[in-house]
């Protein structure tokens, strides 16, 4: 019997050692691919150079790295670098992020993030190919990779949460990446608007990678664990486009009980994520399978510090 695909987010914690360890435990379980979020911490493609270096089989990629803070031919460069210390296992997860973090704390302009995505990906895939000769309206670029022996060019998956987003994707990119949608979100908004794009580019869905991060926790410590997923998903209720998806998932009710309290309510926390022994944690990862998931790749509640990161990962990965 063939193995049910299955990848994982290991983002480091206190210590990057401690998640070097568990991409390499990862890969003895029997993973498919291991991916970074890239915030404000660590930068994920020096990141991911340690999973790789410390791995043998395992694909690694980001999930996601903005846009606006790093022009494409230096996306490139970092993504084609990676790509052959890793001997071709990179997957390049790109996104917009969002207004908070790109205006407010970066001083940039999140402007047009439709249009600046569609020409970002197409300087992104000449430079990461033969080189990139690019005059449009948000990038004008003429670049070329001075490496003698090329790397293989890693596949670009982008981050999406609303459909517009779901379709670029769909017409522009090898995959898409999502976060917080549920399983309903994705077979109902997702997946038929990046079959909408597959057809504009006249394409089937067959060879596109839908990745979905799916927060799991194998514990029986319930209570506390939702307590901690409840408050590592409050800021994510403050940012417009998850807010809009989260309407679009029929979810208005909770967002109004966190706008009046402040605290994500426990029926939010328990729709988004599976807590509890690993029988429950694996029917949540197939119900993304259910819904067209391509490549479920949990995400451990927390970080690697807290007390079920391990049987999570081991609990999930058990056939």
């Amino acid at each position: 019997m063939t193995r049910a695909r299955l990848g994982t987010f290991l983002n480091p914690g206190r210590t990057l050692a401690t998640a070097v360890d568990l991409a390499r435990h990862a890969e003895e379980l029997g993973y498919e691919s291991v991916w970074v979020t890239h915030g404000g911490g660590r930068d994920s493609f020096v990141v991911l150079s340690a999973y790789g270096a410390a791995t043998k089989r395992i694909a690694v990629g980001n999930g996601v790295v903005p846009i606006y803070p790093r022009h494409p031919t230096a996306m490139a460069q970092a993504a084609l670098t990676v790509s052959e210390l890793t001997g071709g296992r990179f997957r390049l997860g790109i996104g917009v992020s969002h207004r908070p973090s790109m205006e407010s704390m970066l001083g940039l302009t999140l402007t047009e993030p439709l249009g600046v995505m569609r020409e970002y990906v197409d300087v992104l895939r000449g430079a990461v190919g033969a080189g990139a000769s690019f005059d449009g309206r948000h990038f004008r670029v003429t670049w070329s990779y001075a490496v003698p022996d090329r790397p293989p060019a890693p596949p670009i998956h982008l981050a999406t949460l609303g459909p517009k987003m779901c379709e670029l994707a769909g017409e522009i990119a090898d995959g898409a990446i999502l976060w917080l949608c549920a399983p309903d979100y994705v077979r109902r908004v997702a997946m038929p608007a990046i079959e909408r794009g597959r057809r504009r580019a006249g394409k089937s869905l067959e060879g596109f990678e839908v990745v979905a991060a799916v927060p799991v926790a194998v514990t029986s410590d319930v209570p506390g664990t939702r307590a901690a997923f409840r408050t590592e998903l409050a800021r994510y209720l403050t940012l417009p486009f998850y807010r809009a998806m989260l309407e679009g998932s029929g979810y208005t009710a909770s967002l109004a009980e966190f706008d009046r309290t402040g605290q994500t309510p426990d029926a939010l926390a328990d729709a988004l994520g599976a807590i509890g022994d690993a029988a429950k944690c694996r029917a949540y990862v197939d119900a993304y399978r259910a819904a067209g998931v391509t490549l479920p790749a949990i995400r451990p509640i927390g970080f690697p510090e807290a007390a079920w990161y391990r049987d999570t990962l081991e609990g999930v990965s058990a056939s």
